[in-house]
């Protein structure tokens, strides 16, 4: 004998199956819209970190891995970027450059606030100084606070000599990105500071600072650096003796790479003979 199935059973069940259906058809459109979201801010991220795009006024918009950008530009150059750009980021396969090219066109007025990318640059900038102030052996004495605002660079605190105060101030003069320096540290050669205090005792164990750690900073500061194209430079350091080769561009280019590298803690000389023009 069959029992007949009973109709509110049935019409329960089938309710619940098209929900648990439903169920999973809204949530994989909203895994699909949490992921284009997160695709259009990575590229909207790209953009705004990049100098050539971050002062346009450009739109972006991500469907089934499809990006749509609008907006205008200046340049040909810059229009190409952007869709190289777009097509880093993971999960597009495909993009609609719509963005108009207009010479004439002329870029939004900047605010006393800054962009998302020029907060970058600037925190880029102070920490580029604050290491290069941390390597260097001739800027012992220094407590000094670095303040970067649209690449303008503000030198606060104290120094315990005028040659410590000047070379602070040509350490962050010459590093990449930064406009001007306006170098406020007063001399005070009677103040021991706990960052003096540290820089002694490493200056007093030079000895034991290893040539690769030496190499890999004279490479980073000529990479940090705005005069220095450290790509066509070879560095190597042997007993703290740090020798450079390769080509430069000019007389000025190459005694600030010495300059550069001979100011690291740990470093004895610099043999620059293998450095030409």
């Amino acid at each position: 004998m069959h029992n007949k199935p009973n109709k509110r059973v049935l019409a329960s069940s089938i309710a619940a199956l098209a929900i648990t259906l439903m169920s999973g058809t809204v949530a994989a459109e909203t895994a699909q819209d949490v992921l284009e979201a997160r695709q259009e801010s990575q590229i909207w991220t790209t953009f705004a970190l990049s100098p050539y795009l971050r002062a346009n006024d450009l739109r972006v918009s991500v469907d089934n891995g499809k990006a749509t950008l609008t907006g205008k530009v200046e340049e040909d150059i810059n229009k190409d970027l952007a869709t190289q750009m777009a097509l880093g980021v993971k999960g597009v396969s495909e993009v609609d450059n719509q963005i108009v090219i207009e010479a004439q066109t002329v870029a939004p007025v900047r605010s006393a606030e800054r962009s998302y990318g020029e907060v970058i640059d600037d925190a880029t900038i102070t920490s580029a100084i604050k290491s290069k102030l941390m390597w260097s052996k001739y800027a012992n004495g220094l407590a000094t606070n670095v303040d970067t605002k649209f690449g303008k660079v503000q030198l606060q605190g104290t120094a315990n000599s005028k040659q410590a105060k000047e070379i602070a101030g040509r350490l962050a003069l010459n590093t990449r990105g930064v406009i001007s320096v306006d170098n406020q540290l007063v001399i005070n050669p009677n103040k021991t500071t706990v960052t003096e205090k540290a820089k002694s005792s490493v200056k007093e164990a030079e000895h034991n600072i290893s040539d690769a750690w030496i190499t890999t900073k004279v490479k980073s500061n000529f990479l940090y650096s705005s005069r220095v194209d450290g790509s066509g430079i070879n560095v190597s350091t042997s007993k703290g003796v740090v020798t450079l080769t390769g080509r430069v561009n000019s007389t000025t280019e190459r005694n600030l790479a010495i300059e550069l590298a001979r100011n690291l803690i740990g470093v004895k000389s610099v043999n620059a003979k293998g450095l030409t023009l």
